[in-house]
């Protein structure tokens, strides 16, 4: 276990390997900022973005499709972001959160209730309030269940067909069922609930058909879950809240894991000055590749 950037997050999420160029992506999202690491030669950028920055994935055609508080934008590594798509315009209490790029070429995102005040300072969520939608090429935004979360977080894609989220709030990751044809889910199954080490964030998948799910609000580990739900393991990190996952480096043989500070006062953050940080770790099983936007 390795702390491989001192990036002192806010709220550092949306980890992602574009394997193409050989680095890893994700956003810190009360810092306004997007990262991108080489792991090769150990380069790190950071580029601001137009307030709040909440996912990134990746693109077929090389650039990335960024989620901001309220819109989806197109961004091509410069200093602009091209609005794809605005989400939920009639819920101005809401923001997004997660975002990921599915197998169909989708961006999958979810909202919630904000959580963060005008000053950046911790919000109290009072409803479920949060949905999922896919956002397609043509800057469509469909909704894919009528279900409401408290926060929206973890989106994985099994083997089987199925798909895996999770709603922070409840402490619980959910297993769908998905029409192929038009992506939306039904048979919603509760394959988690009550674990006892923190709460979910987000997840990725390994090579395995296993789910690494982040454990924020001081759960300190990354739990392995086959698709059923059941523990495989659970890896001690020596952040305590990790928020997000992916595999990349040679081989997709590295779990990467980002972390937040969100919340913590300057006592805890004196004694413990890696909270916010990228750590790596090498878990014996290897990753996948990600899904691009429009591909």
């Amino acid at each position: 276990m390795t702390l491989t950037v001192d990036a002192r997050d806010i709220v550092g999420e949306s980890l992602v390997w574009d394997d193409r160029k050989g680095c890893l992506f994700w956003v810190d999202i009360i810092g306004r900022r997007l990262h991108r690491f080489d792991s090769a030669n150990g380069r790190h950028e950071t580029y601001p973005t137009p307030g709040r920055v909440t996912s990134i994935g990746l693109r077929a055609d090389g650039g990335a499709i960024v989620g901001l508080e309220r819109r989806v934008t197109l961004w091509d590594y410069t200093e602009g972001f091209e609005t794809l798509a605005e989400v939920e315009p009639e819920s101005p209490e809401n923001r997004l959160n997660e975002g990921v790029v599915g197998p169909d070429g989708a961006f999958w995102v979810g909202t919630m209730q904000n959580n963060i005040a005008r000053d950046d300072a911790p919000k109290d969520i009072t409803a479920s309030t949060g949905a999922l939608y896919r956002v397609t090429a043509d800057g469509a935004v469909d909704a894919v269940c009528d279900d409401r979360f408290g926060i929206t977080n973890t989106m994985v894609w099994t083997d089987d067909g199925r798909f895996i989220t999770a709603d922070t709030l409840q402490n619980t990751l959910y297993s769908y069922a998905i029409d192929a044809k038009t992506g939306m889910l039904s048979d919603r199954r509760t394959i988690v609930s009550g674990f006892e080490r923190g709460l979910p964030d987000g997840s990725c998948l390994d090579a395995e058909g296993f789910i690494w799910n982040c454990r924020v609000v001081g759960g300190h580990c990354v739990a392995r879950f086959a698709p059923d739900g059941r523990l495989d393991r659970i890896v001690e990190l020596p952040c305590s809240w990790p928020t997000s996952c992916a595999f990349g480096g040679a081989g997709l043989s590295t779990l990467y894991v980002t972390s937040a500070r969100f919340t913590m006062d300057a006592d805890h953050l004196a004694a413990h000055p890696e909270e916010g940080g990228l750590f790596a770790l090498t878990p014996g099983v290897r990753g996948l590749p990600c899904h691009r936007f429009g591909g």
